[in-house]
This record gives C-alpha cells, structure tokens and sequence, in this order.
C-alpha cells in the first residue's frame, strides 16, 4: 500500500568500477544513499495531498470500462475514497454482458499510481486504517478473481498500492517510463497488497532482494522480471489504448494478440541487459538465508560495492519491517493470495497498532528529519515472541472474502 515512497536510486554500478580512487567511491556511495533516501521524500510528500473531487473515473468506452486514477499531484495515490468506488464498479463491469475489458491507467504522465495513501491512514482513526487495508486488499483480491480481462498500464511511477491495482490482473503494460519498488520496509512497514504472494515467486531470490532493499526496476526490466507481461512504447500507449477499445466483442486471445502486437514493435532498450543480470546468482545466494542476520552476514562476507550498498540501504530499514517481511514471503510462497491476503492484513494492523510505522511516517513525512527511531533498534532485540505477535490471527476481525 504504502509504496509512494519513491525514486530509489540505483547505483551506477559501471561508474563505480572504473574509479580508481576508494576514497571518490566511498563518497560515491554515501551520495548514492542519501539521494536514495531524499529522492524518495519528494514523492512521498506529494502523496499525501487531497483533492476528494474526481479522484478516480469510471467510464464505458467502447468494449471496456475504463478506470482512471486522478490524483496526478499526488502522484496518483491512492484513497479510501477512491477504492471505494473502483470495487464496486469493477463487480458491475464483471457482470455486465457488454463490457469485454477492464482497463485501468493513471493520468498525469509521471505516475500510474504510487501507492496508498499512507497520511490518511496514520492520522485517521483506528476504524479508517482497519477500513483502507481491509478494502483494500478485497479489492486487490477482486481484480485477481475477475472474470474480464484486466489489463493495467503501468506507465510511470507503480509503488505498493499502485501495484496492488495492476500485479493481479491479467495484462500488465510497462513503458520505458515504468518504475517498479516496493519500498515498504523504510516506513516501518512491509510489502503488502499481495506481495507475500507475487514476490515469492519471482525468478529465483528476486522477490526478496526487491522486498528487503525497494530496489527500483525501470523500464523493460519490469518487464523481463514478469511483472508486466507486455512493453509498449509510451508514445505508442494511446494508440494501443485506441485499438483495444475498438475491439468488437474481444475474447481474450483478441487482447492478447493486440498487446502482443504492440510488444513486439517496441524496439526501445530491447538489446539493453537486465540491471541486476550480473548480480542474479549472487541475490540468490545472498538472500536464500533463513533469517535476515545470516543475509546482512552474507553481504558483509562478499564485499564487493554491490553488496556493500545493498547491506547500507538494509541497515536503514526498520529491523522489525525486515523481519516481517522475510517471514511474510517465505510462508507466503506456499500459500493463495485470499491466504496471503489475510496474513497480511493482520500485519497491517499490528503495524498500525505498533511504534515503526508511524514512526516512519511522522519520520519521512511530517516532521521530515530522515531519521526514524525504530523500536527495536537492532534485529537481535525482535525477538520471536515479537515477530508471532504481528502474525496472530485477529479471530472474528480477520479478513474475509
């Protein structure tokens, strides 16, 4: 939900070798995380303006139904308000026998949706933070379940709960403007809207890097790792747009073939290697430990700059999010998403309810000293008594569906 933070930067891994100086790298590597870190605020600041009027449009065009996320000044993060309307119009479309898709984009250019509104949740009251999670994830349930296809245009900025509008559908569309994170460990938080269960199941440890450091995907590399399942062109968006509402009748297979039309015109970065190819088998090992100390273990043991500045930017995160999380994907690897859902909203309450979370909100977001006083300050003082805590089940206030 809360992955409005944004603008991870990522390091320039090819600058980094050919400098021949370990004190220019050292600073190098300092900038490179306090960019990271600030970069993140801006976006974070912008997503949490209000405008209740027109947040989100509902419109039949053509063979679709078409949801458009408004908010572009905040990034086009998302409210109560705004699921509030998409659920229900989302089950209307699914039974209506004249809409053939489900499309849904963001306006604004910069943004699909760069998550949830977390302000809104952290100064509501106990009942709203309950309501915005709970609806939420029936709602990202909803769009997994759907009977039409759903096809989501992730162009621009797609953090936490703007993933949570797009992972479960259908067909995902990235741009060379694409930016995927889920950053949510920096706030006290961790990767929700289903990401115990998508993240997982990324190619090898993948999943569990991208959780763990928000590490940032761009462009065709959200792509490659199958997080969208076709890459078109940004200037070319309004015409697949066109295309895929002129449709008669569409089955399926007939989106499919246009989105595999489109994807297959796109020439943009198509040479360009994955980011992380050359670090794949390193992730995998790092991050195949059983706990989060034998992976920080492992990163230290390395050495190299890469690791070095993925061990930084963990050692920055909430201990007890880190923790969280790491247990989060591992049980949600063998379980549904309705399961994994309901794991997690139990967490989401518990982080409410607890001292990281709006801690690193008032941190990152209201007071803006960067500096979050996580409670415990060390992964040794989580205890497992700790940790079963967020994971109890809340009886008759559990999620259903």
């Amino acid at each position: 939900m809360s992955g409005l933070l944004s603008r991870f930067s990522s390091l320039n891994l090819g600058h980094l070798q050919n400098l021949g100086s370990m004190t220019v790298v050292r600073r190098r590597k300092w900038f490179n995380s306090f960019k990271r870190t600030n970069i993140i605020l801006q976006h974070l600041r912008l997503s949490s303006h209000t405008d209740a009027a027109g947040e989100v449009l509902l419109e039949r065009k053509g063979c679709a139904g078409v949801i458009t996320l408004n908010r572009p000044k905040a990034l086009n993060a998302l409210t109560l308000n705004m699921i509030r309307q998409i659920y229900p119009q989302l089950k209307k479309w699914e039974q209506d026998p004249e809409t053939f898709l489900i499309m849904i984009k963001g306006v604004g250019g910069k943004a699909f949706c760069a998550g949830g509104d977390i302000i809104e949740v952290i100064k509501a009251n106990k009942k709203i933070s309950q309501d915005f999670f709970r609806e939420e994830y029936v709602l990202n349930n909803a769009i997994d379940s759907c009977q039409k296809p759903y096809v989501a245009l992730i162009h621009g900025i797609t953090m936490g709960g703007g993933v949570g509008l797009s992972i479960h559908g259908l067909f995902r569309v990235a741009t060379e403007k694409s930016l995927f994170a889920m950053p949510e460990t920096a706030i006290g938080l961790f990767p929700d809207v289903g990401g115990g269960y998508f993240l997982p199941r990324l190619q090898g440890k993948l999943g569990y890097f991208l959780a763990l450091t928000g590490f940032r995907l761009k462009g065709r590399d959200v792509y490659r790792t199958g997080i969208a399942t076709h890459f078109v062109d940004s200037e070319k968006l309004g015409m697949l747009e066109e295309d895929l509402l002129a449709l008669k009748s569409p089955s399926k297979e007939d989106i499919a073939d246009v989105l595999e039309t489109y994807h297959t015109k796109s020439k943009i970065d198509q040479d360009k290697p994955f980011i992380l190819e050359e670090h794949m088998d390193k992730i995998n090992s790092w991050f195949s430990a059983n706990n989060v100390e034998q992976i920080i273990e492992n990163l230290q043991q390395d050495g190299s700059s890469f690791a070095l500045e993925q061990l930084k930017i963990i050692n920055k995160m909430s201990p007890t999010s880190l923790k969280i999380t790491l247990r989060q994907l591992r049980e949600g690897s063998s379980k549904t998403l309705q399961e994994v859902l309901t794991m997690e909203y139990r967490l989401s309450q518990a982080c409410v309810g607890g001292h990281d979370f709006p801690e690193g909100v008032r941190a990152l977001l209201i007071d803006k000293d960067q500096s979050p006083k996580w409670k415990p300050a060390s992964l040794k003082e989580v205890t497992d008594e700790d940790l079963n805590n967020y994971f109890k089940s809340l009886g008759s206030n559990d999620l259903k569906f």
